[in-house]
């Protein structure tokens, strides 16, 4: 009988010990509301976002409900309206378009390449369609963005950056989130910090960063945001700016703050673990390894590989071979989506038109978390199965 693998592919590791006592300490005290402050007294949340902005060298930072706030957000700080186009990833996730549909916008897709980063000569061919580029740096692949912001800069596209799945990530010696003109991150349970949900937002404009604090319900509370604009830069969009509530609080901004200061080892973890992944599968016949540029120092939290021009059946064969064996594999192209893996053409209240060489890459993408409690040893015993049930399905199926 094949050998079976027990792991959860959905279990965390437990919250560090030290983020378990700053939050008792929170509840203790009672002051939970980010300006619930003590006579003397800066509020978790107040410190959060000052030091995750030193962390990404980034001028200011907000943390908020959740990525997909952050990302409403700036859009509606940057001036996105009811009717504006705004381009964004064909291969993302459901709350990046979502985003953009909750502000009125209208999302227009722009396709993938194999590197599963965003197609900069179909970018360029739709830029001109919008002002705005909504880039999500999809499970963690990082288009080159010295090519894109050149790109942007040549049409007048303002960025914001999707960075839920690059939380410590860097091209060449950027930060993710530093090269447009916001930067937007997820503390969600599965991504790089965990606090159930959050959001931190990131910018080194002025104006816009004091938009976005007034959208998150400020109550004019503006001299708390240590990592804030100075406080003239509200006057000019205190009363025309809308409140829609979506703060952090200060158990959640306890829980981050000591995860932050062991991000860096955090990270090198899940590269390790992937590197014995994608080690494993390399040469495999009928499977492709996506190839990660030298200058994408990335952050992988998860595993993707490509079954192109694969059949329906032989694709699904591999899952359910891999299933049995206790390996949970989600595909990007199956016709009906299952959980979160809806694309482009999923979301029918954006319209769409058929992008038939993105199709492909998407109908062959598939993917695996690789939580921190996997040992090393997991993950090899992970990609042998991987490695023999492709093999099975790609010498005994007709796969094309």
């Amino acid at each position: 009988m094949n050998d079976i693998f027990s792991g959860n592919f959905t279990q965390q590791e437990p919250i560090p010990d030290e983020s378990i006592a700053a939050a008792v300490a929170v509840m203790q005290h009672g002051r939970l509301h980010r300006y619930n402050e003590a006579d003397g007294e800066v509020s978790e949340a107040a410190l959060l976002e000052q030091e995750f902005a030193a962390l990404i060298e980034a001028k200011y930072c907000l943390a908020v409900a959740s990525g997909g706030y952050a990302l409403a957000t700036a859009l509606r700080a940057i001036g996105v309206k009811q009717g504006d186009k705004v381009l964004t990833n064909a291969f993302t996730l459901a709350p990046v378009p979502g985003a953009i549909a909750s502000v009125g916008a209208v999302p227009v897709f722009v396709g993938v390449t194999e590197g599963l980063v965003i197609d900069l000569n179909d970018l360029a061919a739709k830029a001109d369609q919008a002002d705005v580029l909504m880039l999500s740096h999809m499970r963690g692949h990082i288009v080159d963005m010295d090519k894109l912001m050149i790109l942007a800069q040549t049409h007048g596209l303002l960025v914001i950056e999707d960075c839920a799945h690059t939380m410590g990530a860097k091209w060449g010696n950027n930060w993710s989130g530093r090269s447009g003109l916001v930067g937007c991150f997820s503390c969600q349970t599965y991504k790089h910090v965990n606090s159930g949900e959050g959001g931190l937002l990131v910018c080194d404009d002025d104006e816009i960063m004091a938009r976005a604090i007034v959208l998150s319900g400020s109550y004019m509370i503006y001299e708390k945001h240590r990592a804030g604009p100075p406080l003239e830069a509200f006057e000019k969009v205190r009363l025309v700016t809308p409140n829609i509530s979506g703060r952090m609080d200060n158990l959640r901004a306890a829980i981050l703050r000591p995860q932050l200061r062991r991000l860096e080892s955090q990270c090198q973890a899940w590269n390790d673990r992937y590197h014995v992944i994608d080690s494993a599968l390399a040469q495999l016949a009928g499977l492709t390894r996506v190839k990660r540029p030298q200058q994408e120092k990335f952050v992988a939290s998860s595993y993707q590989f490509l079954l192109l021009d694969w059949s329906d059946k032989a694709i699904k064969n591999v899952i359910a071979r891999c299933f049995e064996r206790g390996v949970e594999l989600k595909w990007f192209g199956a016709a009906d989506p299952v959980g979160f893996t809806s694309r482009y053409d999923s979301w029918t209240y954006a319209p769409s038109a058929p992008m038939p060489e993105s199709d492909r890459i998407l109908h062959g993408i598939m993917d695996m978390r690789v939580p921190l409690t996997f040992s090393l040893e997991d993950c090899a015993f992970v990609a042998k199965i991987i490695s023999e049930e492709v093999t099975r399905v790609f010498e005994d199926t007709d796969v094309i």
